[in-house]
């Protein structure tokens, strides 16, 4: 079930109408010049290199620069995304347009068509896909930036084995000791070119908003705990994804030493020399875990623990999750699999996710008390790995920051699509992303929602408080703002009613 639970949602690349190539709004940033497409609401600029292409002898190493380069880019074509297999999505393949590649370190850049005296802030979007798939490309952020009125960023970075390989040979490579951590470096170099080339876009290097959903929402705490990462934004936004815990670095490489083995190769020569196909094709091994890990360096240590002793970036953070997170792995797991989870299912299905901890669990979320099987272990699935974690960084981020919460909740975010399963998928893992992003074609109160939403996310980027215009008052934690068509509240009832004294707490 770990990939299919971190799948992003509902977003593919579709530039606004635009005008001839030729007659593109052009840039000149740090590297050379680039022309953008410009569209009747948002201007695009569209697979601009931020760091050299990491292939050959760069594979399995920190980010480089890019080249400059003379005359002027086309940017009217994302770049290529980075090296994964098919997602296996409802919604499609998640990489977006273009054919997957080593060379994939480019960004986009989307910003208001009108004019503006000044600066405006920067939103700078990472993308979600269990750290295996995925694309900047895949989220269109020009409808985000006309109506929000910042500059929004994109950005591919390394997944799977390209972009979190730990080997003892990697990390002898190292001054710091530190292998794995290639696709977080990626995401810090994609911050250090916003930083650096932003202005030219009309954006402000000195106001910058980092945001991601799933993996992309982990990535964000990764950021907030890096030192890498300090003074390169100024917000952070974390949907559906903070609070999980990495594993070690000893532990990734004695992984990572066991998947090269079964290569043939002992050592990062070998490694590189492998085809870029190959090694795809290995790291779908049913054995690998490609995730960042805890490094003493890039990430000192594990989110919680950096919370709790207040070491990381002291900015404001706005964080949260779905009402039905986990419907999506059910339904990915059974019924667009071909089968249906029943009542006589439920508990096996529960004991083989949890063990030792599944009587209590079970006892906890007992089959009555909910319409379907499939509602009962979405419901267990919403709680564990995303409600509760998530709920606890907040709280643990409000001792030393301005912390805000929420709880996306339209239990109808997802019937446009028409997806065949046996029991409502309510708000489930990513459906919230097409409501901050802009343009969602629903019922009234779905396209209030959404404006409402666009409204509080592009306010809190520009003053670290979500606001909106005739949208409630969205208070500070333990208040959580519940996101639903039918009305904005704010509740204190959230760790109750997602259980989390059962899932807070160390497993015995």
């Amino acid at each position: 079930m770990g990939a299919l639970l971190l799948l992003a949602t509902g977003l593919w690349y579709a530039p606004a109408p635009a005008v001839a190539a030729d007659d593109g709004p052009t840039v000149t940033t740090r590297y050379g010049q680039v022309r953008g497409e410009a569209g009747e609401r948002a201007h695009s600029y569209l697979g601009i290199p931020y760091a050299a292409p990491p292939v050959g002898a760069l594979r399995w190493r920190p980010p480089a620069a890019p080249a400059g380069w003379t005359g002027v880019r086309d940017a009217t074509a994302p770049g290529d995304p980075c090296m994964q297999t098919a997602s296996g999505s409802p919604w499609g393949d998640l990489a977006g347009p273009g054919t997957p590649s080593e060379d994939c370190l480019y960004l986009n850049v989307h910003t208001p068509a009108r004019p503006s005296p000044l600066k405006r802030p920067v939103m700078v979007w990472i993308h979600g896909g269990g750290f295996t798939v995925g694309s900047g490309a895949f989220y269109d952020g020009g409808t985000l930036a006309a109506d929000g009125d910042v500059v929004v960023v994109t950005l591919n970075y390394r997944l799977g084995a390209f972009g979190y390989l730990a080997h003892p040979d990697l990390a002898g490579e190292s001054a710091e000791g530190s292998s794995g951590n290639y696709g977080v470096l990626d995401q810090q170099a994609a911050l250090r070119w916003v930083r650096d080339n932003v202005a030219a876009f009309g954006g402000d290097p000195g106001n910058v908003t980092v945001f991601g959903e799933s993996a992309g929402g982990g990535s964000v705490c990764h950021q907030l705990v890096s030192p890498r990462t300090a003074g390169l934004f100024d917000r952070a936004i974390a949907q559906s994804g903070c609070g999980f815990t990495l594993p070690t670095q000893e532990s990734q490489q004695s992984r990572g030493t066991a998947w090269a083995d079964s290569l043939g190769c002992a050592d990062a020569a070998c490694l590189r020399a492998l085809p870029a196909d190959r090694v795809l094709t290995a790291a779908q091994s049913p054995t690998a875990r490609w995730t960042p890990n805890v490094d003493g360096a890039v990430l000192p240590r594990q989110v919680t623990d950096a919370l709790e002793s207040g070491r990381f970036h002291r900015v404001p953070v706005l964080q949260g999750t779905t009402a039905d997170e986990g419907r999506l792995t059910v339904a990915s797991t059974y019924d667009l699999a071909g089968r249906q989870l029943t009542a006589a299912g439920y508990p096996p299905a529960v004991r083989a996710l949890y063990g030792d901890r599944a009587d209590a669990i079970l006892a906890r979320y007992p089959l009555p008390d909910y319409g379907t099987p499939a509602e009962a272990l979405g419901a267990i699935l919403t709680d564990s790995p995303f409600a509760c974690p998530q709920s606890r960084t907040a709280g643990l981020m409000a001792r030393y920051v301005r912390s805000y919460q929420y709880e996306f909740a339209d239990r109808h975010a997802m019937d446009h699509l028409g997806l065949p399963v046996s029991f409502p998928i309510g708000a489930p893992h990513g459906s919230e992303i097409r409501y901050v992003f802009g343009g969602v074609t629903g019922t009234p109160a779905q396209n209030t929602l959404a404006d409402a939403m666009l409204g509080y996310w592009t306010n809190f980027a520009k003053t670290g408080v979500p606001y909106a215009a005739g949208a409630p008052h969205w208070p500070l934690f333990p208040k959580v703002q519940i996101l639903d068509p039918e009305a904005i509240t704010a509740q204190t009832t959230f760790p109750e009613r997602h259980k989390c004294d059962l899932w807070n707490q160390p497993a015995s």
